[in-house]
């Protein structure tokens, strides 16, 4: 990670192939200031590393349609240190 970029995870539910995290990964990338996604489905998890003022709010609204849902796994980002 870079300086000012952040770590969000998130657990996911509805997942159960590798398609399925390739579609979420998708769909993450494309929010302004996401660098990466990476998804596992064996944990059930999305981790975003993103620009600290990226807005991630819209990507619950996004998944759900595609059957997916999702909740924050950690109280706060992970913040890279200087």
């Amino acid at each position: 990670m870079t300086a000012g970029q952040v770590q969000t995870r998130y657990r996911v539910s509805g997942m159960d192939c590798a398609s399925c995290a390739a579609k979420i990964e998708a769909v993450a990338s494309r929010l302004d200031g996401v660098a990466e996604a990476s998804v596992s489905v064996a944990a059930a998890t999305l981790v975003v590393r993103h620009d600290s003022g990226a807005d991630l709010s819209a990507l619950p609204a996004r998944l759900k349609p595609m059957g997916y849902g999702l909740a924050l796994a950690n109280a706060e980002p992970a913040r890279t240190s200087a």
